[in-house]
């Protein structure tokens, strides 16, 4: 009887998986296919896509930019720096060599130590 039992849910099963099988085959979408609103979805998507691009386009151009701005004055404080060094170089020079020819003055109000009157 129990054997009986086992057989009959294994013919049960059977039926099942063959029943699963025939209705897979030609029920649902073809793969192939696209229905007008998953086109109209593609193509919103493209145009996100490509108004995207865009705004990443100027937002990479407005940083380059910006970088660019950012060099610059970077490259004219080096410019600055260096005339102020050389100077001092060269005040560093006259005073090691002790020259009489040097106006204290001047020098001091150049440094910014001393002001003008």
């Amino acid at each position: 009887m129990a054997e009986m039992e086992v057989q009959s849910n294994k013919m049960s099963i059977i039926e099942e998986t063959q029943t699963t099988r025939k209705e897979c085959g030609k029920r649902g979408r073809k793969p192939g296919r696209k229905t007008s609103t998953e086109k109209l979805d593609i193509k919103a998507k493209l145009e996100r896509s490509r108004q995207s691009a865009r705004e990443c386009r100027a937002r990479k151009k407005l940083r380059y930019q910006y970088l660019e701005e950012l060099v610059a004055d970077r490259e004219k404080a080096v410019v600055a720096l260096r005339a102020e060094l050389e100077r001092l170089i060269q005040w560093n020079r006259q005073l090691s060599e002790n020259s009489t020819t040097i106006n204290y003055d001047q020098l001091l109000q150049e440094i910014g130590l001393l002001k003008q009157e």
